[in-house]
């Protein structure tokens, strides 16, 4: 059984990927947590239908910032074809126990990259 906060989980939190604001995004959403506070905004750049930018900006527990900085990762150089990340498999890649109660914060991320991919298309 993964632990809570496995390393993968707080070496993201700790040292987030493609943290910041882009310059000039071609899609751009934020999502909140209004249970807990946690705001994530996911901004992405476009060549061709590539992501060949993913930069996110947000306040959050351990748990939204990690989510959102390996997901920036996972979705570099893939099509909007290839972006069907379910939050299972997000979830997977971060390696911990995550509890039902801190789903949201998990999946935070994901849902702005759902809806940016929405307004993309």
């Amino acid at each position: 059984m993964p632990a809570l906060y496995s390393e993968t989980l707080l070496d993201h939190f700790r040292h987030p990927r493609n943290c910041g604001a882009l310059t000039d995004p071609d899609v751009s959403y934020e999502s909140l947590n209004p249970l807990c506070g946690d705001r994530i905004r996911l901004e992405l750049k476009f060549e061709n239908q590539t992501v060949t930018q993913a930069h996110f900006v947000g306040d959050g527990c351990a748990i939204s910032i990690a989510a959102a900085s390996l997901l920036t990762e996972l979705i570099l150089n893939k099509t909007t074809n290839e972006l069907t990340i379910s939050n299972e498999q997000l979830i997977a890649a971060l390696e911990s126990d995550i509890k039902p109660a801190r789903l949201q914060c998990a999946i935070l991320a994901l849902e702005a990259l759902r809806a940016a991919l929405a307004a993309h298309t």
